[in-house]
């Protein structure tokens, strides 16, 4: 996805203004794979984030295969824009 795409995507974010207009809008803009492969890997960066579970243990999980739970774990520990890290920080900080 090019800059630009995402971008563009972002602001449409953040114009929503609760939980219930982002799942309405990510009904209207995701196919039912889109949605479950994105809440799949969502599912197992929490997995990952919260420890005690194998690769294969999240992989049976979730559903999502082990190619999926190696690259959200990358992603967690090894990429620069660390978008999974920030998300699941700030949740818990709104959970203190």
């Amino acid at each position: 996805m090019s800059e630009i795409d995402v971008k563009g995507l972002s602001q449409a974010l953040l114009s929503l203004k609760d939980a219930t207009e982002v799942e309405r809008f990510l009904r209207d803009l995701l196919t039912p794979g889109e949605a479950k492969s994105l809440s799949e890997r969502w599912r197992v960066a929490r997995l990952l984030d919260e420890g005690g579970h194998s690769y294969r243990d999240i992989s049976q999980l979730t559903g999502a295969s082990t190619t999926t739970v190696t690259r959200v774990a990358r992603f967690l520990s090894q990429e620069p824009h660390q978008g999974y890290r920030l998300v699941l920080n700030r949740l818990k900080e709104t959970q203190s």
